[in-house]
């Protein structure tokens, strides 16, 4: 069993498939693609966004989305119990979370 699972990231859609043996099982894996849309950078409101990965000191993981713009980027966290769980990386701000957006830092 197939679902077809839609992602947009700025401009891009991304098109995921999960698969499974029946449909909890199919559930369960499209519910590790537990991160919502991003529309626009949190720091200079753009839509040229990308999806992108990288791995740092070969071992460290990253999948991050990655302004254009500005270089600005969202990091995805992983759930500590299954790894497999990604979700986008949040901060306190007052009272609210809200994406952690990080600038591009000089140096970069």
């Amino acid at each position: 069993m197939k679902k077809y699972v839609k992602k947009k990231i700025g401009r891009e859609v991304h098109n995921f498939v999960v698969e499974g043996d029946n449909l909890f099982d199919v559930m369960q894996e499209a519910g590790k693609l537990s991160f919502h849309d991003v529309h626009t950078c949190g720091c200079c409101g753009s839509d040229n966004l990308s999806l992108g990965s990288h791995k740092a000191q070969n071992k460290y993981k990253y999948v991050t989305v990655r302004c254009l713009n500005c270089k600005a980027t969202l990091n995805f966290g992983q759930q500590s119990e299954d790894d497999e769980v990604f979700y986008l990386r949040k901060r306190e701000e007052g009272d609210n979370k809200v994406l952690d957006w990080q600038p591009k830092h000089n140096g970069e």
